[in-house]
């Protein structure tokens, strides 16, 4: 499992974009994809629970990632938080 810190600096937080893109990099991946943030444990592959998650700009979460492809599926996740999840 590897796991990593990451803080939302979308405007927006990760809603409606961000998180559509965030889902479908997701999806490309075998490995299971949580994120945390505070007592929320958020299904990283599905855009209604990312969505309820209410993740605002500047929360603090912490990706999971379990899998035989769970490096690469860290990485790409990691550039995209980086990039700005599309926006």
């Amino acid at each position: 499992m590897i796991a990593r810190q990451v803080v939302i600096n979308n405007r927006s937080g990760l809603h409606a974009r961000p998180a559509a893109v965030f889902v479908q990099n997701a999806g490309k991946f075998k490995s299971a994809i949580t994120i945390k943030h505070q007592e929320k444990t958020i299904n990283g592959k599905s855009i209604l629970s990312v969505l309820a998650g209410g993740l605002s700009c500047g929360a603090a979460i912490e990706l999971l990632v379990d899998g035989e492809d769970e490096q690469a599926a860290a990485d790409a996740l990691m550039q995209l938080f980086a990039a700005g999840l599309g926006e």
